[in-house]
């Protein structure tokens, strides 16, 4: 998506370590025309399957997962990092290792609140390794929901989670694919 790569080109931050910062407009503030923008591509590209439900994982995914379900007309569940006193009955339970945070959590959504009746586009802001999509994927088999597709707004091509996905039979739509990053340069280039 064109617009989404200027916008990286113009206000992310290339770090080291392989980190693509875009906290400005993506997962710190929230540029929400452009999330809607974001929103209409996935709407168009994923238009004939039979979406009920979309499901990300918080906290980054959660605004991009919001506007995507006002304009699919469906409600967005999110996978919690912790256990809260407000879950209460039964709940789906798996872990992830968050390239970002270099670290395991524990995540979990309400039984009530996804199962086999629902067909589910999974979205999150941001692919690496693909660990959090695994953990939602496991997720959606534990409820036996059918997985209609998989929603990327960027993705490190350079890193294997959305090659294993695609490989796996999944339908991913990435909005901009990063093939590589240069730190000392801060040039990013695209797919």
């Amino acid at each position: 998506m064109e617009l989404l790569e200027e916008r990286i080109q113009r206000d992310g931050v290339v770090k080291s370590g392989d980190v693509l910062k875009v906290d400005s407009f993506l997962n710190h503030q929230m540029d929400v025309e452009l999330f809607t923008e974001m929103a209409r591509e996935w709407h168009r590209h994923f238009a004939d399957k039979p979406i009920n439900k979309i499901l990300t994982i918080e906290a980054s995914g959660i605004g991009i997962a919001a506007i995507a379900g006002a304009l699919f007309g469906v409600p967005v569940v999110f996978a919690k990092k912790s256990q809260s006193i407000n879950l209460d009955g039964t709940v789906y339970c798996t872990r992830i290792q968050s390239f970002t945070h270099g670290k395991v959590f524990d995540v979990i959504v309400s039984k009530k609140f996804i199962g086999p009746d629902d067909h589910v586009l999974l979205i999150d802001d941001f692919m690496a390794n693909g660990c959090a999509m695994n953990g939602l994927i496991e997720v959606c088999e534990y409820a036996g929901a059918t997985i209609e597709g998989i929603g990327i707004a960027i993705e490190k091509g350079f890193q294997q989670g959305g090659d294993s996905l695609r490989e796996r039979g999944y339908d991913l739509c990435s909005l901009a694919i990063v093939d590589a990053m240069d730190p000392d340069t801060g040039t990013v280039t695209f797919r």
